[in-house]
């Protein structure tokens, strides 16, 4: 994981911050096709910083007490509610993560708006984040990167042992909170 700190996720903060400057300089020179040129670099390396600040977050060391779903009672509650246990929620969201085709994210994300706390499992691909009215609550990095150096292809041990360091105290205080609270001081 230190390698995927420093090395990617330092990756898109730097080009992130390239594009904005250049994105900047269209801007003052009007220079509309170049704005539109840059969108897709800006969502990508955006998406990858986002997406990897949440995750990191996300994350607890295995001895830690918010490693334990025990850590998020109102989390575990109404995951409860929508899946009848923790256990299934996993299986549920391992079967999401083992799914995605390429690289991309799996999600557990809580609603805003009409629907309102209601629970689901989504996937994005690449480095797009959760972009409408959801709250990221739990997100795990299936790009090959995040589990390569430790599992080689082992795509499905890596999901399997990622439940064993999930930060569910901060999945907790997620769940509890709104979209733009999770996403304030993801600054770069």
């Amino acid at each position: 994981m230190e390698l995927h700190h420093s090395k990617h996720h330092q990756t898109y903060v730097t080009n992130l911050n390239r594009a904005l400057e250049s994105h900047h300089a269209a801007i003052l020179a009007n220079d509309i096709a170049a704005q539109i040129a840059l969108q897709p670099v800006i969502k990508f390396n955006g998406g990858g910083h986002i997406n990897h600040a949440l995750f990191w977050q996300n994350l607890a060391p295995e001895s830690d007490e918010g490693a334990k779903p025990d850590a998020a009672p109102s989390l575990v509650a109404e995951i409860t509610k929508r899946w009848g246990s923790v256990d299934k929620f996993k299986e549920n969201f391992s079967s999401a993560l083992l799914g995605i085709q390429g690289s991309g994210w799996g999600w557990l994300v809580k609603e805003e708006g009409e629907g309102a706390g209601a629970l689901r499992i989504i996937t994005t691909q690449n480095q797009d984040p959760v972009f409408s009215g959801e709250v990221p609550i739990i997100g795990v990095d299936m790009w090959e990167h995040a589990y390569y150096l430790q599992y080689l292809n082992g795509k499905a041990s890596y999901v399997e042992n990622i439940w064993n360091v999930i930060n569910w105290k901060t999945a907790e205080q997620r769940f509890l909170a709104g979209r733009a609270d999770v996403l304030k001081g993801l600054e770069l």
